[in-house]
């Protein structure tokens, strides 16, 4: 059969609104914003992104509700989902299942038993001899019925995983779409598409004992192995593509959970095809990128981010699930590499305060797949092989994800990232489990992604309480790499103020990072007003050629200076050696059990970044600040420069300029308004829009630029001098009045305190 011709996938980032794709009742995620965001050509958004993952859905968003849903059961706590995927929760003050959060097995209604494969001296190569041995052994699955009967969560995520196996079954087989080219994007998204049918069908498989799953899984295996003559998947021999080695690693995976989990419904002539696919298809391709000085398609194995955990998690999967049936020894080989390797590399993607290497949206990715292999290596093998302790950090992560979630959506700093068909934040529940720590677990329970296989079984219905209990509405993370902080109103009012800024290293973040120390986002109202513009196009020419100065990823609006939300010095992008400091104050309030509770009337947080090295020498110190029990925020620049500046703010908002110092931005039915405070002569509100100036360095030869319709940049244009610019975002809260607005002191950032502007 002839070739088709290549056909682009293109993910649109979705202006100020969220596109929800229904399945059966199901909110299914990864359609937004930073989670769906690549090669967006028509559509922008500076609002940012769902939180969420794409892996499965909430069980109906509808469904959740704090009453029992199963007779003398307590219920989920969360009673809907809002607009941007957030579960919200009921007003009351307070609870009987409000409680400190914990795992206590002894004063659960049910639990997991204990697993009977206890080896002495645990080995990667030295397996159980029960199936299956991939994150979900035969006891789990035979003490799953029960646990659904008297779990609430269980039983919604159940009946949403059957109902979206059903709707994926009746779909076609997967299309070979190329995205780009083979070596630009590849098939990533093909690879998820297949992996996350496969885990659902295999789900409904072991569930049901129904042939019909097996059948409709078998032929997507056939299709996926480039055996349907009907379909074209791919060149033969190399159909899952090892020139972009996710896509290997991604089908890999799938192959594995096909092969293990149902395990013993295949005959042996489908098991025998279906391992020989995961040896030639996959491992064989692993084995000589470990192995070939030569291979181009290696250099993964060199890095601490999404690529060594994805890339190492699916060659690992597809080991332990033939090893012993393997007559190549390659599984066996493969073992020998990819564990040692994970550990010494993605194990180390967060830094020493959690934050991932790469961003906020390819944590997703990059936890997804530790998660994955992590859990394989522990019921297969009766030990996580060093995983979990590689890193001392590694535990903080998950704290990261809960803080650079904001009340709309991500704080989406750099690149998003592509479609992650087959990615969630269900690693969180395998975190609270070895790390003692029960928030993680049921912080991500209430996700509208939290619904897919692996959550079946890295949930522990022993686990109760409130996440939010005792838990601070700051944090500062004090890496060097990544400076940054986040603050908030409320853990549960998704109507409430949140505000992140970042002033970290330029450098080291997988070419996939923004020249932006000095970011912020800001939510108020379920709007953000002030937001992120997402990836570039993945495929342009050059976007990954490297982070340093003169690269040219830096000459797309979305990348450089100009186009992030701080300030751009004569026009020119920040220096990529700086290294910012930044310090934090936080007034250490915590939401206690109540999910609606007032805030004391000191409660206050700010945080400043000194980026004077950002603009080679000129100097200029950043902060931010939440005034007025946490009501308005204060955002100022003290700048002494000998160049021209503008200070850059990106928005979806309608934008009125009122006067030189006063601004109103309406955006989904809400209203801010902005202020400038003690202005100096000449100082005002002007806005741009949000295109590469005629001056900036030209793009590669042959390239575009991508358009960012429905953004407007307010800014403010000055000389040279020195000045100090107080900018005051008012949102204009239900039942709040003019006079209930303070005004703050002029005080110099380098003064900030907590009470310095009391």
């Amino acid at each position: 059969m002839s070739k088709p011709g290549v056909h682009r996938v293109r993910n649109l980032l979705i202006i100020g609104t969220v596109f929800v794709c229904v399945v059966l009742a199901a909110v299914l995620g990864g359609v937004l914003g930073s989670r769906a965001a690549k090669n967006n050509t028509s559509n922008t958004s500076s609002n940012g992104s769902s939180s969420g993952g794409s892996g499965g859905s909430n069980g109906g968003s509808n469904g959740g509700s704090n009453q029992p849903s199963i007779a003398g059961v307590p219920g989920r706590f969360a009673v809907a989902t809002d607009t941007w995927g957030h579960p919200i929760y009921p007003t009351a003050t307070g609870t009987a299942q409000y409680t400190a959060p914990t795992i206590d097995p002894a004063d659960a209604l049910v639990t997991w038993p204990p697993d009977p494969f206890q080896p002495s001296n645990p080995s990667p190569t030295q397996v159980r001899t029960d199936r299956p041995r991939l994150i979900a052994p035969a006891y789990k699955w035979e003490a799953l019925p029960g646990l659904i009967a008297k779990d609430a969560y269980l039983a919604g995520w159940n009946a949403t995983i059957f109902g979206n196996a059903s709707a994926y079954a009746a779909g076609p087989l997967t299309n070979y779409s190329i995205d780009g080219c083979l070596s630009c994007s590849g098939v990533l998204d093909v690879a998820r598409q297949v992996k996350v049918k496969v885990k659902s069908w295999a789900y409904a498989y072991r569930m049901t004992n129904d042939s019909t799953w097996l059948d409709r899984t078998w032929e997507e295996l056939v299709n996926a192995a480039g055996n349907n003559s009907a379909n074209y998947f791919g060149v033969q021999g190399n159909n899952w593509n090892d020139v972009h080695f996710l896509d290997l690693a991604e089908f890999t995976a799938a192959f594995a959970i096909a092969y293990d989990w149902m395990y013993d419904g295949w005959s042996d002539t489908q098991r025998t095809a279906i391992m020989w696919s995961i040896i030639d298809l996959g491992l064989s391709y692993g084995i000589a990128a470990y192995t070939n000085g030569d291979n181009g398609n290696s250099w993964w194995n060199a890095v601490n981010g999404n690529w060594n955990c994805v890339c190492n998690s699916g060659l690992t999967m597809g080991a332990l699930a033939i090893l012993g049936d393997d007559p190549t020894g390659s599984a066996t080989q493969m073992l020998g590499y990819t564990v040692d390797n994970a550990k010494a590399n993605c194990a180390q993607a967060p830094s020493s305060d959690g934050t991932w290497s790469e961003t906020a949206n390819y944590w997703y990715f990059g936890t997804m797949a530790f998660s994955e292999m992590t859990s394989s290596l522990m019921t297969a093998t009766g030990s996580d092989q060093g995983m979990f302790d590689a890193n001392p950090s590694f535990n903080l992560t998950g704290l990261y994800h809960m803080y650079v979630t904001g009340m709309t959506s991500l704080f989406n700093y750099g690149d998003c990232g592509p479609n992650k068909y087959s990615t969630n934040a269900n690693g969180m529940m395998l975190f609270g489990e070895h790390y003692n720590a029960p928030r993680y677990m049921l912080f991500q329970r209430d996700q509208f992604d939290a619904a897919e296989p692996w959550s079946m079984f890295w949930y522990d219905p022993a686990v109760s309480g409130a996440w939010w209990d005792d838990l601070p509405l700051d944090h500062y993370f004090d890496d060097p790499k990544n400076t940054w902080a986040s603050m908030r109103s409320s853990w549960t009012d998704n109507n409430g103020l949140y505000i992140a800024m970042k002033a970290g290293n330029l450098t080291d973040h997988q070419t996939h990072g923004d020249l932006d120390s000095g970011d912020f986002v800001l939510d108020a109202m379920m709007q953000r007003w002030a937001g992120e513009l997402g990836s570039g196009d993945y495929d342009a020419l050059d976007y990954f050629s490297s982070e340093g100065q003169d690269s040219y990823r830096w000459s797309y609006y979305r990348k450089g200076t100009e186009g992030q939300n701080t300030v751009l010095l004569n026009d020119q992008n920040q220096n990529v050696l700086a290294s910012p400091t930044g310090n934090f104050g936080s007034s250490g309030t915590v939401q206690p059990a109540a999910t609606e509770f007032t805030l004391p009337s000191d409660s206050t947080a700010f945080f400043t970044a000194d980026l004077t090295s950002t603009y080679n020498g000129t100097s200029l110190l950043r902060g931010i600040r939440m005034l007025n029990t946490r009501r308005q925020v204060l955002l100022q620049d003290d700048i002494n420069t000998q160049e021209p500046f503008i200070w850059r703010m990106h928005t979806n908002a309608t934008v009125t300029i009122n006067s030189a110092t006063s601004v109103t931005l309406a955006l989904g039915g809400e209203t801010m308004s902005v202020e400038l405070l003690n202005a100096a002569s000449g100082v005002q509100f002007s806005t741009m829009q949000p295109v590469r100036f005629d001056t900036d360095m030209p793009l590669p030869s042959g390239a575009v630029d991508q358009p960012n319709p429905g953004v407007t940049v307010l800014t403010i244009q000055l000389p040279a001098g020195q000045y100090s610019l107080q900018v005051l975002f008012n949102p204009e809260w239900p039942g709040m009045q003019a006079s209930d607005f303070v005004t703050p002191p002029s005080v110099s950032v380098s003064q900030w305190s907590l009470t310095s502007h009391n």
